[in-house]
C-alpha cells in the first residue's frame, strides 16, 4: 500500500496569524484538504503559538471526529509536560516527538537515540499507556536505531530536510536518498514501521517512495501549502496522493 498522506497545517496557520483575522481557516483548509482525499492532518503546536494555536486543537479533533472518521490526527512536539498535556486532552491518533528547542524555526534533526534514550523510555511509555502511536523523528543514520526500538515506540520519521534541499543537485539527492533507505531497511528490520517528513515534493516523493516501499506515512506542510497557492488545495493534495503512488 502507498504511503499514507498527513497535511500538515502550521503554514497555513502561521499565515492567518499574520493578521488577527479569522482567515485563512485552519479548520477550513483542513477540511478541503480531507474531502480531497488527504488521510490525515498534523500540527505542531508550539510554546509560543507563533503557527498552530492551542485552540485550533480541539476544533481539528472534532472535525476529523465528525467529519471524516477515517482520517487520523497527527500531534508533533518536543515532549514538555505542556506538550504531553496538550496531547492527552485532544487525543491524536499518532504522537511524533521531535528534538526541537522552543525558538527552532523548524525541525532540523532527529533524536539521538542512544544519549537520548533514558529521557525518551518513559515518556514512550506513558504514551503508549494512553493508547497513542508513538512516532520518533530520526535523521537518516541507521546506528541508533535498535536504541529507537528500544525505548518502546512504534514508528520513526525520517527527517527528509537534507534530501528535499538537494533539489538542484540529483547526485548528492541519490546519496541522500540511499542514507534515507538504508535506514528505513535497518528500521523495518527492527519491527518499527517508517513515516517520513520534511521538504518533500510531488518531484521528490516518487523516488522517496520506490526506495521505501514500505513507508507508511509521509507529512507535508511547507511543499504542499507552496503548491496550494498554484493548483488550489484540493488540486494539490490529488498531486502529492498520486506522487506518494495513490
Amino acid at each position: 500500500m502507498p504511503a499514507k498522506l498527513s497535511v500538515n497545517l502550521n503554514a497555513i496557520a502561521m499565515l492567518r496569524n499574520r493578521r488577527d483575522l479569522p482567515w485563512p481557516s485552519v479548520i477550513g483548509v483542513g477540511r478541503l484538504a480531507l474531502a480531497a482525499g488527504a488521510h490525515g492532518l498534523t500540527v505542531h503546536p508550539r510554546p509560543d503559538e507563533r503557527h498552530t494555536r492551542h485552540s485550533d486543537l480541539p476544533e481539528i479533533r472534532a472535525l476529523i471526529d465528525d467529519e471524516f472518521p477515517q482520517a487520523e490526527f497527527n500531534i508533533e512536539g518536543y515532549p514538555s509536560e505542556d506538550f504531553l498535556a496538550l496531547v492527552e486532552k485532544h487525543q491524536p491518533e499518532q504522537v511524533t516527538l521531535v528534538p526541537d528547542d522552543p525558538a527552532q524555526a523548524t525541525s532540523d534533526h532527529g533524536w539521538n537515540f542512544v544519549a537520548d534514550a533514558a529521557f525518551l523510555t518513559p515518556i514512550v511509555r506513558r504514551l503508549k499507556k494512553g493508547g497513542f502511536r508513538v512516532s520518533l523523528f530520526s535523521d537518516a543514520d541507521p546506528a541508533g536505531i535498535g536504541a529507537a526500538r528500544d525505548t518502546g515506540a512504534d514508528r520513526i520519521e525520517l527527517y527528509t530536510g537534507p534530501y528535499g534541499s538537494y533539489h538542484s543537485d540529483s547526485a548528492k539527492a541519490a546519496k541522500e536518498l540511499e542514507r534515507l533507505g538504508r535506514t528505513a531497511d535497518v528500521a523495518s528490520a527492527a519491527g518499527l514501521q517508517v513515516n517520513a517528513g520534511h521538504d518533500l515534493t510531488v518531484a521528490n516523493l516518487p523516488a522517496l517512495a520506490r526506495r521505501i516501499p514500505a513507508l507508511a506515512e509521509v507529512s507535508i506542510g511547507h511543499g504542499l501549502t507552496a503548491d496550494a497557492l498554484e493548483y488550489g488545495m484540493a488540486g494539490t493534495v490529488g498531486r502529492f496522493l498520486r506522487a506518494c503512488g495513490w
